[in-house]
This record gives structure tokens, sequence and C-alpha cells, in this order.
């Protein structure tokens, strides 16, 4: 069977960026740069997107690319009886947990977007949004309708194929949600009291930069937002040709993922600060604070409808690239058809998403990693150990196995000029270093 390939350059830019934008640019963007003091970690998040994650973004593009294979398959034809294979394996495994517990977070967007088109959530229901949200995600039965719905629309994205309906639906979803989010942003920074959020965003306070948690808490939102270490960028730039160039289809995914996170937060801020809402809200930001901030707002009605309805866009953008890692597998090792891999590993993701979310209510006596509950276990073992030595371990087959000429030849950097050896030096030493620590912090060890 002929290998799927990307119509177009810019169909592959999308749907990468579409990878990368999702609720951690949005959601968990906005409540880290709040928790970390804006500013002085919005700079320090894109000094890190500079130095790591576009250079390491080029890597696992660059080995997908070359070997024209999946995750494992990639490492097995690159790199044939040695190790580096394992990172594969790693990578099926996080993308199982990943969008077993992000299925259910973009389920719970999807049900307030329907709250929100209904005019439910117009004005606070009884009890307010808090106590509200809390009774939605304790409940045993209705969580799990729409993550269930979610999911059925991700399988159904990607069963579509590569062209038909990955490409095709991130040609659509990414600039609709650009252009609601730029929309949206217009909208926060003309309230009353906005430019205490913006000065907030855009303004240091150079007294956080002595706290070594701050450093931290940017490496790792610019490592992550980049959705780097799974293997689903890596199995997009197997899709892509060898005609097309890398270094700059890579480095305007990284603006432009970097681009959305800030108009993000120009969306949050301005408005958490003109209704005198503490930005350290932490998680509850999106589904707690901003209900409350949209209901005193003029038109918040409406102003939350396309919040949350952009919001299931990047969830749905992001789930189909962690749902395609397994897909491509399967259908390589096992000779599975598209529809068929996409139905059943799609299924096993929701199943792990049912105890993620009984995690939450019924089962949350339920303790699995310290005092973590089912969905806080899954995520510290993805985001916290697998995708940290997923990203190291590409860092170190780039850097290290490659030969310079090799890896010049597969990042298409051979011509590059001095900027080609920068790049080698940040993924060879710097990448390594840097993620190495957010690892090591991020277990306890630092």
């Amino acid at each position: 069977m002929a290998r799927e390939k990307w119509q177009s350059k810019l169909g592959f830019m999308l749907a990468a960026m579409g990878s990368a934008v999702g609720l951690g640019n949005i959601w968990r963007f906005s409540y880290v740069a709040g928790e970390n003091g804006g500013g002085a970690f919005l700079l320090l998040y894109l000094a890190f997107v500079l130095l790591i994650g576009i250079p390491v973004l080029l890597s696992e593009f660059s080995i997908g690319r070359q070997a024209q294979s999946d995750v494992v398959g990639s490492y097995q034809k690159l790199a044939p009886k040695k190790p580096w294979f394992i990172q594969g394996y790693m990578g099926l495994i996080c993308s199982f947990l990943i969008l077993g517990f992000y299925s259910v977070v973009a389920g719970w967007s999807l049900y307030y977007f329907w709250n929100y088109l209904n005019t439910s959530f117009f004005t606070a229901p009884s009890g307010g949004y808090e106590a509200a949200f809390g009774t939605f995600i304790t409940n045993p039965i209705s969580p799990l309708f729409w993550h269930g719905l979610f999911m059925a629309i991700t399988i159904l994205v990607v069963l579509t194929g590569v062209k038909d309906g990955i490409e095709r639906a991130s040609k659509i979803f990414m600039p609709t949600l650009a252009v609601l989010l730029v929309l949206l942003a217009v909208y926060s920074v003309t309230l009353e009291g906005a430019g205490e959020g913006l000065k907030f965003l855009f303004q240091p306070n150079w007294s956080i930069l002595e706290d070594p948690s701050v450093y931290l808490a940017a490496l790792g939102q610019a490592f992550f937002s980049l959705s780097l270490g799974m293997g689903g960028m890596l199995t997009y730039g197997s899709y892509l040709s060898k005609d097309e160039s890398l270094p700059s289809a890579t480095v305007g995914i990284g603006l432009m993922d970097t681009f959305f996170a800030i108009i993000a937060g120009v969306v949050i801020f301005p408005a958490v600060f003109a209704f005198n809402i503490s930005p350290e809200s932490g998680p509850n930001l999106v589904f707690i604070t901003l209900p409350s901030v949209f209901e005193q707002m003029p038109f918040g009605g409406v102003v939350g409808l396309v919040f949350f309805f952009l919001l299931c866009l990047a969830a749905l953008s992001s789930s189909i690239s962690i749902l395609e890692v397994p897909v491509a597998y399967f259908m390589r090792k096992f000779g599975w058809g598209r529809t068929f891999s996409s139905a059943v590993l799609g299924a096993l993701m929701y199943l792990l998403g049912v105890a993620a979310s009984l995690g939450m209510g019924r089962w949350s006596d339920v303790t699995l990693i310290g005092d973590r509950d089912i969905m806080g276990s899954m995520e510290f073992v993805a985001s916290d150990v697998f995708l940290p030595l997923g990203g190291l371990i590409i860092a170190l087959f780039v850097g290290w196995h490659w030969s310079k000429a090799e890896a010049f030849e597969a990042t298409d950097m051979a011509s590059a000029g001095p900027i080609r050896h920068i790049w080698r030096f940040l993924v060879k030493f710097v990448a390594p270093v840097c993620i190495a620590i957010i690892f090591l912090s991020s277990v306890g060890i630092l």
C-alpha cells in the first residue's frame, strides 16, 4: 500500500500547527503564565521556544520525513538493530495516555459550548459556575457522553485519511481559530481596565526571575506547547515529500504556535483584570473563572459561545494528531485498514478516558502515583516522564547518532550557512541539558 502524502506544504503546516495549538496554548498557557508572573514568564517562554522548541521540532520532523514511516518504523529504518526505536514505543504509550485524559477535558469544552449555544450559561446557573462545574465533572454519566462525542468526531476525521480528513479539517480549523481568537482579543482589550491585564502579560516584573521555578515552568511550557516528544510531529513529517523545505515550515509552525498562545493571553488577561479576578486562578481559570467574567461583560454570552467553540476546535486539531500516531503504526505493523485502526484505537482511548473521568467523581478515592488521582497520574506519566524523555531521545538521535552531514541533509540545512552550526549546537548540547533539567524537576529529583 502506497504511503499517504500531504496534498501541499501549506496543508502540512496547518496540520502540524493544529497539532501544536490545543488546550495547552489556550488553557494551560494562560494559567501557567498567570501563576508565574506574566511578562517575565512570557519572555522566558519565547526564548525557550526559539532556542530549544524550534530546533527540536525540526529534528523530529526530519526523522519522520527521512524514514517515511511511523514513530517506531522510522527508528528501525534509520538505525536498524539499535535501541532508538524504544522512543517510538514510548510515543505510542504516551499517545494513549494523553488522549485518554485530554479527550475528557475536551469533552468538558464541548459541554460548555453546548450550554452557551442553548444560552444556559449566559447567566450563572443555580449555585454559581464553580458548583455547576463540580457537579458536572463528578457525575458518572454526563461527562462520558461529551467525552464520547469528542472522541467520535476525532475518529471520524482520522479515518477519512491524511488528505481528505486531517489536512482538509486543518485548513478549516486553523484559519477559523485564528480569526476568532483575534476578534476576541480585540474585544477584550476594549474593556475598561483591560490595560492592567496587558501590563501583566507584557511588562516584565524582573523580580520574578529570582525564582528558579519560573524558568522551569517557561521551559516546560515551550516544550509541551509544541507537542514534542510524543511522535505526532514525526508522524506528520513522514507524510511530507522530500521536495519540500523543512526549515522554513518548522520556523513558521513554531512562530504561529507561539502567536496563538500569546493571543490567547491577550484574550484572557485583560478580561480577568477588567473584572478584578486573580490571574493566579490556576487550571480552573477557563471553566470556572472565565464564565464568571463573561457573565459580567456586555454581550458576554456571545463571547463565551465563541470562546468555547474555538477551545473545542483547538482541542480537536490536537486530538487528531495524537490518534494518528498509533493509527499509522498499526496500519504498517499489522496491515490494518485506516477505518478499522481509527475505530479500534479510538475506542481503547475512550475507555482510558472513562477511567480518568470516573476518577473525578465515583472513583475519586483511587490514587495511583503518589496522591494523584487517575487523570493526574495519567498526565504525570505522559507529560512529565514520557514527553521529556521522548524529546531527549530525539535530540540525542539527531545530534549524536547522525553525523553532521547526515543531520544537515535530513533537515535541508546543508546550505544554510552559519545558522546550521548554531542549530546543531543547540540540538546536540543545549536541548539535551535543558530537557534533562525539565525531566529531573518533574519527577522531583531537582
